[in-house]
């Protein structure tokens, strides 16, 4: 199931804030908030839901055990191997046994045959989740959770659960046990749900069948125009679908008494890359920074390595395919770069030049993202930099500029703050009724829109849900 179908709108929604409020019980509802946050696990593929509860409960158990060891680091550190071994080798198993076969045959030149295993939903955010919670426990930074329901809550819990932010257990323990039901706050949560609906299929799924259009055909049936502005598409697209996902996560989060912090903060507003990394999908930065950058030494000592295994290890979480390596190390080179002066040569020119040459990267980097397969990338490549031999431009990019230039012109300006900046301006120039009136207006709006859109439309795909 995903937020942004009728389905989750009007049955799943409806039902689920119906029973969670008519309990006024924290254990209660805790207990409708899983199971129902099992059931929408479960709604596209319930054979994985065994492999969820089988990875929450051993997590639950090694966090009991570090803890109850603190003072013996050798027990405790065997309860902290234990996670990482069962949930890295769970993550192994079941994103890159093909790729692990793919290339050792590549490599030695055996047949072996790959294992065509099914990549569980979501297991790429969860699996991150339970890791950052026993190596918490371990370091001393959270107590143990000694009730699996709510561990368990932690884990499953519907909002975040498929597709992240990944949600750190520091950040939500009190609210688990301590939750207390604002008016203020689940009206926050529903015009930031409504907000990422409406990215999500007002902008990132026609952004994504006009990528498929122009980025589907074979290099000798496009342009160097039609390149671009199909690479252009897949930059809003993936920008607004998964940005889109991030808002009704936080937004269901609010509703229900969650304070999940930010995951994109205008990620195309940047000045650098550095910058944009700073925008970008913060909740994984910030768990690779936090559990891989500076354990290995971060800034101190063999900075250089670090920067690189932490980018080539970001692009392989993305994906089991070598382009997702590449794309991290591409990132993981700029950075370096950077760091080692760009940067400092950067902040010297004016603020335009520096927008202009971190989005010309960015673009240039969702080029190696989009395309799996290398020899496909390299072609895409030759058409953006003029040295493929086709032409420049064509007319069917120009028709498409044109039938879709309101909406283009709207999709840009919703990359920056402009718009819901304005909104809250209007806001606070009137009274509080009247803000309410606006709000509740704007809110319907949206809503409107993007369920007549779910009702005429079979396109909606989301991007991360390979992840």
């Amino acid at each position: 199931m995903v937020f942004a179908s009728l389905t989750f709108l009007f049955l799943f929604l409806p039902a689920v804030l119906a029973i969670y409020y008519a309990f006024p019980q924290r254990q209660v509802r805790n207990v409708i908030l899983t199971g129902f946050s099992l059931l929408f696990y479960a709604w596209g593929e319930p054979i994985w839901v065994a492999l969820l509860i089988f990875s929450a409960i051993w997590d639950w158990l090694n966090g009991l055990w570090i803890e109850r060891h603190a003072d013996r680091r050798d027990l405790a550190r065997l309860g902290l191997a234990s996670s990482l071994i069962v949930n890295l080798g769970l993550l192994a198993t079941f994103k890159y046994a093909d790729f692990i076969v793919e290339t050792v045959n590549a490599l030695t030149g055996l047949q072996f045959k790959e294992p065509g295993i099914l990549l569980p939903i979501g297991i790429s955010f969860y699996t991150f989740q339970t890791i950052s919670y026993t190596i918490d426990v371990y370091r001393g930074e959270v107590k143990a959770q000694r009730s699996l329901l709510n561990f368990m809550l932690f884990v499953v819990c519907f909002h975040q659960l498929v597709a992240g932010p990944i949600v750190r257990y520091a950040h939500v323990a009190k609210e688990i046990e301590e939750r207390v039901f604002h008016v203020a706050d689940f009206s926050e949560g529903v015009s930031r749900f409504c907000q990422g609906l409406f990215k999500k299929v007002f902008l990132a799924n026609v952004a994504g069948e006009l990528a498929q259009q122009f980025l589907g055909k074979a290099p000798t049936e496009t342009t160097m125009m039609g390149e671009w502005f199909g690479l252009l598409m897949f930059s809003l697209q993936i920008y607004f679908d998964f940005s889109g996902y991030s808002d009704m996560a936080i937004g269901l989060g609010r509703m229900f008494g969650f304070h999940y912090h930010e995951n994109f903060k205008y990620p195309y507003t940047c000045a650098s890359i550095t910058d944009f990394w700073r925008r970008w999908h913060i909740s994984l930065g910030t768990f690779f920074r936090d559990y891989v950058y500076i354990p290995l030494g971060g800034n101190r000592q063999h900075a250089t390595r670090n920067i690189f295994i932490v980018w080539g290890l970001t692009g392989l979480w993305h994906g089991a395919s070598w382009n997702f390596v590449l794309w991290g190390l591409y990132f993981g080179v700029i950075l370096f770069i950077e760091k080692k002066g760009l940067l400092a040569w950067l902040s010297t020119k004016p603020a335009w030049l520096q927008h202009v040459y971190a989005l010309f990267l960015v673009v240039i980097g969702w080029d190696i993202f989009y395309f799996t397969d290398v020899h496909r990338m390299g072609e895409s490549m030759a058409l953006l930099l003029g040295l493929s031999g086709q032409p420049l431009y064509d007319f069917e990019v120009l028709a498409a500029l044109s039938a879709h230039a309101y909406w283009l012109a709207l999709a840009l300006i919703m990359t920056t703050p402009l718009v819901l900046q304005t909104f809250r301006k209007i806001c606070h120039s009137r009274e509080a009724a009247q803000a309410q009136w606006l709000e509740l207006a704007a809110n319907v709006f949206l809503l409107s829109v993007s369920v007549t859109l779910l009702v005429g439309k079979t396109y909606n795909p989301f991007i991360y849900f390979r992840f």
